[in-house]
């Protein structure tokens, strides 16, 4: 097993992509090889413009808990999505985007920010990854 942490990021809720790119960069910040692998709603926030526009995962209130979860992040120096993704992918981090969620969801990858993608792939690209992960989450 190697130094190495896979997550799968399921949800496009903004506070568990939160969560998935905090941990991640603290992976790639110790030394450990990091890969996300994007499914479902996840892969949702890979498209185009589409990384900061999840919903809160809880008490979401039509936007406005979205909102004033931002404004307190924002008072308290959290860097944004945006950033972190930058952060992620100039520290190394390897960004997998699930085919099979393309198809269901009809995603081409012209729809999808290519410049995060490294690679297309399925279950067994997770698999292959994970397998050699001392570290997997399901975010």
């Amino acid at each position: 097993m190697s130094d190495k942490t896979t997550i799968i990021v399921q949800s496009g809720d903004m506070d568990k992509l939160y969560s998935a790119l905090i941990v991640s960069n603290g992976s790639l910040a110790m030394g450990m090889d990091t890969s996300l692998f994007f499914t479902f709603w996840g892969l949702l926030r890979l498209k185009k413009g589409g990384l900061e526009k999840g919903p809160l995962s809880k008490m979401n209130f039509l936007g406005l808990g979205k909102m004033m979860m931002l404004n307190r992040m924002k008072k308290s120096n959290v860097a944004s999505l945006d950033r972190l993704m930058s952060d992620f992918k100039e520290l190394g981090g390897k960004i997998i985007a699930c085919e099979m969620t393309m198809d269901i969801m009809g995603l081409k990858r012209s729809d999808l920010r290519e410049d995060y993608i490294d690679e297309y792939g399925a279950v067994g690209t997770y698999i292959k990854e994970a397998r050699s992960s001392a570290i997997t989450l399901f975010i």
